[in-house]
């Protein structure tokens, strides 16, 4: 009996360790997981530098966020606002590379320049940008060169499908429009608007603001002078909106503004695009740039991928407009 024990015992070992052995040999042809960053424990330091806060900006941000975060990487951001002040702006970006982040995501022009004087070794990508190439951030559209690229703000048929809007729909003879002129892409826009304007036999007159707090005195210096107010993507004047719309309305005049979000906040029309999208589009070359190692260089620029024309009812009827009901067909309404 004792020998027929160890007998059996000796045979289940073997049965045991047989069919572990196949167990381990069917694990190992299983797949791969496809691991992320986060999975990892790798995480990177991303460098926010945005020359000042309005919804625009803040949504392009929300955006760049998003796309990092879709794709699992682990993100430490250090959001930094220049409240709109040169210096400001260029000592952010100089810290930036003083603390040796992986990547900055520059929301603006001028925050993309102050970040390409600071360093021309950590990848810059930006967005928000309207003229890129006017503003020497990159050689081309098509091939950046260097250590920047990015997402531009401005669509080839924005100010021109505008301009036509005013011209054939509203018979505007005279467009006032407040910039910054110390903003190098407001400067491109309104050249782009002049050319536009003077094809359609339209007048421009124009009045600046350095700082937001001028906005309102030169929107009301355009009063009993204009047919319509045009109000381009000016981070300036975009940043206070509410004093030109408070002056639009008082007076019956047309506020064209040169994005979706100016919209809601009170302007009457615009030919323009979600800066979120932007945003996350910027996010996607970021990813393409940390995860899978590619160079600014190779990226080329995007513009904004969708254009719409979006109308407010209720502004108009603050501005005096009469909505046509071919309108309807052409654009978005506003929801109120």
């Amino acid at each position: 009996m004792k020998r027929s024990w160890k007998w059996i015992a000796s045979i289940g070992m073997m049965s045991a360790l047989m069919l572990t052995g196949c167990g381990s040999n069917e694990a190992k042809t299983e797949p791969e997981k496809e691991v992320t960053s986060s999975e990892k424990g790798k995480s990177y330091k991303v460098g926010v530098t945005q020359i000042v806060e309005h919804p625009s900006l803040n949504a392009a941000l929300e955006g760049f966020k998003k796309a990092l975060e879709d794709k699992g990487l682990t993100v430490e951001y250090d959001v930094q606002i220049a409240q709109g002040d040169p210096n400001n702006n260029q000592t952010i970006a100089n810290n930036f590379v003083s603390n040796g982040v992986d990547l900055i995501f520059a929301n603006s022009t001028p925050s993309a320049l102050g970040a390409l004087n600071a360093t021309k070794d950590i990848p810059i990508v930006f967005t928000s940008v309207t003229d890129p190439v006017g503003a020497k951030l990159v050689e081309s559209m098509e091939s950046p060169g260097g250590n920047v690229t990015g997402t531009t703000d401005t669509h080839p048929d924005a100010i021109p499908n505008t301009v036509k809007f005013m011209a054939e729909q509203m018979n505007v003879k005279k467009v006032g429009t407040v910039y910054n002129a110390g903003e190098q892409n407001s400067v491109a826009q309104i050249e782009l608007v002049k050319k536009e304007l003077d094809a359609a036999g339209i007048e421009l007159v124009e009045a600046s603001a350095a700082t937001s707090a001028d906005v309102k005195q030169a929107a009301e210096s355009l009063a009993g002078k204009v047919d319509a107010i045009y109000i381009i993507t000016d981070n300036t004047v975009v940043s206070a909106l509410e004093s030109v719309v408070m002056v639009a309305n008082e007076h019956d005049i047309p506020l064209f503004v040169g994005e979706l979000d100016s919209v809601a906040r009170g302007g009457f029309a615009a030919y323009g695009f979600d800066y979120y999208d932007i945003g996350y589009e910027a996010g996607q070359m970021a990813v393409k740039i940390l995860e899978e190692g590619k160079k600014p260089s190779e990226l080329p620029v995007q513009y904004p991928q969708n254009l719409k024309l979006l109308l407010n009812p209720k502004a108009a009827a603050e501005m005096g407009v009469e909505m046509k009901e071919e309108w309807k067909s052409t654009a978005e309404l506003l929801e109120e």
